[in-house]
């Protein structure tokens, strides 16, 4: 479904990294909070916005601590998130 290589935390799709970039899976409901930081770059599916997913450029998570808000971010919304269909 996404280019690149992703991470699967519980059978389920955390984070992915797609060339110099992370896509992030996150709760939806944070998106707005989320959508306010350095690098964040809404992910379109079909022309539409995709609710709790996001990419994030380099600048976005240079910095250790930077880094770490979003891998938390990911892995926080993770025991919550569904997997899909096998």
């Amino acid at each position: 479904m996404f280019r690149g290589v992703a991470l699967m935390v519980d059978g389920k799709m955390c984070v992915c990294i797609s060339g110099d970039n992370l896509l992030c899976r996150f709760n939806p409901a944070l998106q707005e909070e989320v959508a306010g930081k350095t690098g964040y770059e809404e992910m379109l599916m079909k022309g539409k916005s995709l609710s709790g997913y996001c990419y994030v450029h380099p600048e976005g998570f240079k910095k250790e601590k930077d880094f770490e808000y979003w891998m938390n971010l990911c892995l926080d919304y993770n025991s919550q998130a569904k997997a899909s269909k096998k």
